[in-house]
């Protein structure tokens, strides 16, 4: 990893590859989200609540609205009674996948350490 490539040609982190990576996978919840649902084809929102944990409604709520809006999460809402709303990863959210894979690799190795 080398952020040469960049030097003197951006502003600030943000205007780097690492930087948007931060914008898309930074922040308490969105890994966590990402953990959860990369372990299931589509989820629920309130089984995803319950995965998680302590996380409240408004917060799960935003944080999946944001996640799709950057395209790493697919809403599916089924016409039904009661309503039926599924979470899954999109193709971009699925990209993620080696990064999550090597954090865990990382996360087996160091944690007794």
């Amino acid at each position: 990893m080398s952020m040469k490539p960049y030097e003197g040609l951006v502003s600030s982190l943000e205007d780097t590859p690492f930087g948007y990576t931060l914008a898309m996978i930074g922040g308490k919840w969105r890994l966590v989200i990402l953990y959860w649902l990369a372990e299931q084809e589509a989820t629920r929102f309130n089984e995803l609540r319950r995965r998680i944990g302590h996380i409240t409604e408004k917060t799960l709520s935003a944080q999946l609205k944001e996640m799709e809006r950057d395209g790493l999460v697919v809403r599916t809402e089924y016409p039904q009674i009661p309503p039926k709303v599924e979470y899954r990863l999109s193709e971009k959210g699925r990209s993620l996948y080696p990064l999550m894979e090597q954090m865990c690799a990382w996360g087996e190795a160091h944690r007794d350490a």
